[in-house]
C-alpha cells in the first residue's frame, strides 16, 4: 500500500518544449491530410439508400455483408433493426436508379427466395440530408468548444482556458486524422465518439488544473515548473486507472461489438492515448508558455487598514 500512496517525481516539464514543437507539427500534418486526402464520409453524411429487409429467423451480420460483397455491394453498411430477424442496410448513393431496381438488386444479391427475405421498406437520403448534418456536426463541436473555453476561463483563467481548448482541438485532430490515414468511415457514431472525446479529454484536463491552481496556493516558494511537476504527479495513479479502465471497455467495443460500433471505438481509443499525452504537455505546457502565474489565481484580497491610535 506503501508504493500506491507514494507520489512518483517524475519531471515531465523538462520535455515541455520539445512537447509542444511535437504537437504543433502533428497538427499541422493532420490539418494537411484532411485538406488532401480527407475523410471517409459514410452515408449520413453523403447520402444514400436505406433498405430494411426482415428474415425468418435469426441470421448473422457476417453473412449478409458476405452476400452483399459477392453481389457488388462491398460498402453496405449493416446493422440489426429492432430485432436480430430485422436488418438495416445502407447502401452508398446509387446514381439514376430507381426504387425497384435496387431493391430487386438487393434481393437478389441476398439470394431472397431461398433464405424467404422480405422487404420492409427502401429510403433514398439525398446529399442535401449530409450537407446539412455536416453542418450541424461542425456546429456542435464549435458550440462544445466556446462552452468549455468559457467554463474554464471563468473556473479558472483565460490562460488556462487556452491551453485546454488547444489541447481539445490538438485530441480532435489526432483521432480525424488517425481515421483518415487508415481510411475508417466517419459517421454519425463517429462524430458521437469526437464529441464524447473532448468531454474526456476536457476532464483530464480540469483534474490536472484544479491540482495546480490548489499547489500554487499552497506552494509559496515553489517555481511554476515545480507546482506543474507535482500536480501531475499526484494525478498520475488517478490518471492511469482512468484510462487503462477506458481502454478495456473500448478494446471489448472493438472486438465483439461488430461493424457498427467498429469507427467509434477505433476515433476513442485514438483519443484516449492521445488525452494521456496531451493533458500533460499541451493543455499545462501552453498555459506555462502564456505566463500563468501564482497571482493569477489566488483571490482577491481586501487591503486592511491599521486603524490603531
Amino acid at each position: 500500500m506503501k508504493f500506491f500512496a507514494r507520489v512518483p517525481n517524475i519531471d515531465f516539464m523538462a520535455q515541455r518544449k520539445v512537447g509542444l514543437v511535437v504537437s504543433s507539427v502533428l497538427t499541422l500534418v493532420t490539418v494537411l491530410l484532411l485538406v488532401f486526402r480527407g475523410l471517409n464520409f459514410g452515408i449520413d453524411f453523403t447520402g444514400g439508400v436505406l433498405v430494411e429487409v426482415t428474415y425468418p429467423k435469426t441470421v448473422e451480420l457476417d453473412n449478409v455483408r458476405a452476400h452483399l460483397a459477392t453481389g457488388g455491394y462491398d460498402r453496405a453498411t449493416v446493422q440489426y433493426f429492432g430485432t436480430s430477424q430485422d436488418v438495416l442496410i445502407r447502401l452508398p448513393p446509387a446514381d439514376n436508379a430507381k426504387s425497384a431496381e435496387v431493391s430487386s438488386k438487393i434481393l437478389q444479391a441476398l439470394d431472397a427466395q431461398n433464405e424467404q427475405v422480405q422487404l420492409r421498406r427502401i429510403d433514398f437520403v439525398g446529399p442535401q440530408v449530409g450537407e446539412e448534418l455536416t453542418e450541424k456536426g461542425a456546429l456542435a463541436l464549435l458550440f462544445a468548444f466556446v462552452g468549455i473555453a468559457i467554463y474554464i476561463m471563468l473556473r479558472f483563467e483565460w490562460k488556462f482556458s487556452v491551453g485546454a481548448v488547444a489541447a481539445l482541438i490538438h485530441d480532435s485532430m489526432m483521432a480525424l486524422g488517425f481515421l483518415s490515414i487508415f481510411w475508417v468511415e466517419f459517421d454519425l457514431t463517429t462524430l458521437a465518439a469526437i464529441l464524447a472525446l473532448i468531454g474526456y479529454s476536457n476532464n483530464e484536463t480540469i483534474v490536472i488544473y484544479d491540482r495546480v491552481r490548489e499547489n500554487l496556493i499552497a506552494q509559496r516558494r515553489a517555481s511554476i515548473f515545480e507546482v506543474v511537476n507535482l500536480s501531475i504527479n499526484q494525478t498520475l495513479l488517478r490518471s492511469v486507472i482512468t484510462h487503462l479502465t477506458t481502454l478495456l471497455v473500448l478494446s471489448a467495443l472493438l472486438i465483439m461489438g461488430g461493424h457498427s460500433v467498429h469507427s467509434f471505438s477505433v476515433a476513442l481509443i485514438v483519443g484516449v492515448i492521445v488525452a494521456t499525452y496531451s493533458s500533460i504537455y499541451v493543455s499545462t505546457g501552453l498555459a506555462i508558455v502564456l505566463g500563468i502565474s501564482r497571482e493569477d489565481l489566488l483571490p482577491p484580497q481586501d487591503e486592511v487598514v491599521d486603524e490603531a491610535p
